[in-house]
């Protein structure tokens, strides 16, 4: 039976959530300008502004070179301050049958926030190691946008 595993990560955050969310949600095609040595294109299939239900591709390089997915935004909630992407197609799912990926941003007492990432992911096979890397690259790219806002 298939088993869907789970890891996350969280780092605080000197933007509050609010700032940090809104700069996320409403930026993504800037990433690429922001983190060329990690993302190297991004697009909204079919044109438009992301929201639920929105198809985005993206190319990128977590060190082992450039790879490529289509990802599906499941979810925007701005109540949560979150948003979930569910792979749909790619490289990733090679090595994991499913992958999801929820960024929540919460309050945090000193004015700031805390991100916290929660990857969802069924192995392909039992060799396949933990998408600690992912994590990892959610969390270095967190810091960065917070960094960037910090000096807007």
């Amino acid at each position: 039976m298939a088993q869907i595993a789970k890891i996350e990560s969280q780092a605080e955050l000197k933007s509050s959530a609010a700032k940090f969310y809104g700069f996320f949600k409403s930026n993504m095609s800037s990433f690429v300008q922001m983190f060329p040595q990690i993302f190297k294109n991004f697009e909204v299939v079919g044109g438009g502004e992301i929201r639920t239900g929105s198809v985005t591709k993206w190319t990128y390089d977590l060190g082992e070179g450039v790879i490529a997915a289509k990802i599906k935004i499941q979810a925007l909630d701005d109540g949560d301050t979150s948003i979930t992407f569910v792979i749909l197609e790619g490289d990733v799912l090679k090595v994991y049958k499913s992958f999801k990926a929820k960024m929540q941003v919460t309050k945090a007492g000193n004015g700031g926030s805390i991100v916290k990432w929660t990857l969802e992911f069924e192995k392909a096979n039992s060799i396949t190691p933990d998408p600690k890397i992912y994590a990892e690259y959610a969390i270095k790219v967190s810091k960065g946008i917070d960094a960037y806002l910090g000096r807007a």
